[in-house]
């Protein structure tokens, strides 16, 4: 092969340096829990997705570990070839009672459940109405679907509705989906979803949340964001992951026995894919046993929630709208925030910069988030040195 046929990549790498947007793995040595060691250094851990702390629970290990002495590891295929087995259905049955629908559908990851579930309910011809700060997942479904794709203002109700009488005035039979985000993984903020329903049943719209970030957390029993504004429609999409609150791995897609027949006929991801194995299965299930039977857990997260943000706002610090577990430090330029993310390391407490394309340009930020199992020594700690380095 000409040894110059790669001489972009090395281009692109430099680009990416100079412009502060090169990203680097760093090594967590251990479990996922309040404090990691990184280098062999003891820092706190401020950018984990394992907002109850769940990750490491012994009910959730022992549940992973009898599972592989009962089933093995793998699943060994597709879920329609021979990879469907006991817990696979099991978790299904506990995600359909826990979310309050029909039936559920385990997919593999977040990114596999969204990509699937959008490309197989829309298509060429169809219309998507996406929030424009939905996650990467969320619109490379959009994109994979071939549907036309029209993304509106963040949660900009007046905004959509002006599109959605636009694209009615047309005519067309095709069919319709909006999608939204429940919790937005880098602002921290909570879809309207009450008046994104409402809009969607006026408009004979198809509506699909993805509760990623919300699962475990909003909602009085932690089943997400539906329940925390007190919805009950059986026509809205459920997707969510079992790898953040619950501190498993795997996603899954919630509603009506019709919408999950279809999926397992028309979502690719799920189709194509070795399914999870049992022991993921397993210990999710135990995961929801203790969302539903510890709420003390989320008791916990909120207090720190409310006790870390004020804290940084009372600084002057710009938290955005920020009304959940993640809590944006916005910074603007992304080499700044790269130095600060190094320096906070420095001092023993690590949060990751966040740049584009994640977030827009001059949008860079530290993405703090919390876990119901942070010491409040340590958010004390973390919150004095985040104040001193982000003046």
């Amino acid at each position: 092969m000409n040894s110059g046929i790669l001489d972009f990549i090395d281009e692109d790498l430099t680009g990416l340096k100079k412009s502060g947007l090169f990203r680097r793995l760093s090594l967590i040595e251990g479990p996922q829990e309040p404090r990691v060691k990184i280098n062999g250094e003891d820092v706190i851990l401020l950018c984990s997705n394992n907002y109850l702390g769940l990750a490491n629970h012994p009910k959730i290990k022992e549940a992973a570990v009898r599972a592989i002495e009962k089933y093995g590891f793998g699943s060994g295929a597709s879920r329609l070839v021979s990879g469907t087995m006991e817990p696979h259905k099991e978790l299904e049955h506990r995600l359909a009672k826990f979310k309050g629908t029909e039936a559920a559908l385990v997919f593999n990851s977040g990114y596999h459940a969204n990509i699937g579930i959008i490309s197989a309910l829309v298509g060429r011809g169809d219309v998507i109405f996406s929030d424009k700060l939905n996650h990467a997942s969320i619109i490379d479904g959009c994109l994979l679907s071939k549907a036309e794709l029209k993304r509106y203002p963040h949660k900009d109700i007046n905004s959509l509705e002006a599109l959605l009488k636009k694209h009615a005035a047309r005519s067309t039979q095709h069919a319709t989906l909006i999608v939204t985000d429940g919790v937005f993984s880098m602002d921290g903020d909570i879809a309207p979803l009450k008046e994104l329903s409402e809009l969607a049943e006026k408009y004979n719209c198809m509506f699909m949340a993805d509760d990623a970030h919300a699962t475990g957390v909003l909602g009085i029993n932690g089943r997400g964001a539906l329940e925390h504004f007190d919805i009950e429609n059986s026509n809205i999409i459920q997707m969510g992951t079992l790898g953040k609150a619950l501190g498993s791995f795997g996603a899954y897609a919630a509603g009506s026995r019709k919408l999950i027949d279809y999926l397992i006929n028309k979502a690719r991801p799920f189709i194509y894919t070795t399914s999870l194995p049992p022991a993921v299965c397993a210990a999710s299930i135990a995961a929801i046993d203790i969302v539903e039977n510890e709420p003390h857990l989320r008791r916990n997260l909120w207090d720190r929630i409310a006790y870390f943000r004020a804290g940084l706002q009372e600084a002057g610090i710009d938290t955005m709208k920020s009304e959940t577990q993640i809590i944006p430090i916005l910074v603007r330029d992304a080499d700044r925030a790269v130095k600060l993310s190094r320096n906070l390391l420095e001092k023993g407490v690590f949060v990751q910069a966040i740049r584009p394309p994640t977030v827009p340009e001059s949008a860079s930020r530290m993405r703090v988030t919390l876990m119901a199992n942070h010491s409040w020594d340590d958010l004390k700690y973390a919150l004095g040195v985040i104040k001193e380095l982000a003046k």
